[in-house]
């Protein structure tokens, strides 16, 4: 069975990598979610994306005259200020609020929403019973001895996570490979293609799993890859035929912002006979 993975959350439904989106996924039976992974200027780790603070969150507001506003040059007592939701309402980033998805009440509820500590994230899933995938973001250059992998497995043991209940991937692969070194018990799975359409090179194909951009990925890729046994997630699918070709294709998992879209592609029994695979890339 394809797993259905919520992409930093339910983005589309509530503001991304917020516990308001972590939990709209699990609400929403997800069977995991995927989370980021970066750090403070006081080298605390949280749950954020990009490298700016400007599109998520209302810091230009808060700290005027702070720009570019890098996460990295805020410490973790600033950021806890800004709101991480207000933005939400304004840009309707997925149209689901025009759509009449989103209740008043929770576009509300949203602006009170802050940027998550990853602490605050693994107690979250530990207390559900849950799964998540941590990406380990890749850090400016005044970060590059900054021990991420390392950090992320102590904050890990120290919330009780069970080994079980998470993977970590990323595109530095170098960090993965130090993660199998330290904890050989970790799964954790190699991201490829970080732009639209980009050739992958799976080099000696080391790892076991594989998250692959979905706009790079064709039925001789996935056929391969199974050959090799290797297992195959796709990142970011929100198209509706998409994700039921990906399915009949036989993916292991779709990492997606429209969860309660695969959910329902999920549950239906013909989703084999809905739409042919083609060999060729597609787009979106």
């Amino acid at each position: 069975m394809t797993k259905n993975i919520a992409h930093r959350g339910a983005r589309s439904l509530a503001p991304e990598n917020t516990m308001a989106a972590a939990k709209k996924a699990f609400e929403l039976g997800a069977d995991l979610w995927e989370t980021d992974v970066s750090v403070t200027k006081d080298e605390e780790l949280i749950l954020f994306h990009d490298t700016s603070l400007k599109r998520t969150t209302n810091a230009t507001t808060v700290f005027p005259g702070r720009a570019p506003y890098l996460l990295t040059a805020f410490t973790l007592a600033e950021i806890l200020t800004l709101s991480a939701g207000s933005y939400f309402e304004e840009t309707d980033p997925s149209g689901e609020i025009a759509a009449g998805s989103i209740s008043r009440k929770d576009l509300d509820l949203f602006k009170t929403e802050r940027v998550p500590t990853l602490e605050e994230a693994l107690v979250f899933t530990r207390e559900n019973n849950w799964q998540v995938n941590l990406e380990l973001k890749e850090l400016p250059e005044e970060f590059s001895l900054f021990p991420l992998p390392r950090r992320t497995l102590d904050m890990i043991k120290k919330t009780g996570l069970d080994f079980d209940r998470f993977v970590i991937s990323s595109f530095n692969h170098t960090w993965l490979k130090q993660i199998e070194t330290m904890e050989p018990g970790v799964q954790v799975e190699a991201l490829l293609g970080d732009w639209h359409g980009e050739i992958l090179d799976f080099q000696d194909y080391h790892f076991s799993v594989y998250n692959l951009n979905h706009t790079s990925v064709t039925e001789k890729i996935i056929q391969d890859l199974k050959e090799r046994g290797k297992k195959i997630n796709l990142f970011t699918v929100n198209d509706s035929r998409d994700m039921a070709r990906f399915i009949e294709a036989g993916v292991d998992g779709i990492i997606t912002d429209f969860p309660h879209r695969l959910a329902a592609i999920l549950d239906l029994d013909t989703v084999g006979t809905m739409y042919q695979f083609e060999d060729k890339k597609e787009n979106l």
